[in-house]
């Protein structure tokens, strides 16, 4: 079982920059995957960015060039630089972590408010 924490959400205003963070911890053997999605009012829950253990990134075309994704190995950790933030990339942030331990298994976080205001 992988237990993950987020951290870092919060109200901006347009313009604005957040960092999110997530951290991983429990019991696993290798971390393949980690990233963050993203749910709005009334929306599905959409990728926003992830990251592979040998750092190959993946992002959202609404995210490009504004959002940065970036994984810490030694500490199981996986972060999001949020600048230039707009009102429509509010939403709850979930953190997920694709890991093994016999079985690989995605596993998710209890999500993180990020509000933009115009």
């Amino acid at each position: 079982q992988v237990r993950l924490v987020e951290s870092g959400g919060g109200l901006v205003q347009a313009g604005g920059s957040l960092r999110l963070s997530c951290a991983a911890s429990g019991r696993f053997t290798r971390i393949n995957v980690m990233g963050w999605y993203r749910q709005a009012p009334g929306k599905q829950r959409d990728l926003v960015a992830s990251i592979t253990s040998d750092g190959r990134t993946n992002y959202a075309d609404s995210v490009k060039g504004r959002f940065t994704v970036s994984m810490d190995n030694r500490k199981n950790m996986v972060f999001l630089q949020m600048n230039n933030l707009k009102p429509e990339d509010t939403a709850v942030y979930y953190c997920y972590c694709n890991a093994a331990y016999g079985l690989t298994v995605n596993y998710w976080g209890q999500g993180t408010q990020v509000t933009v205001s115009s």
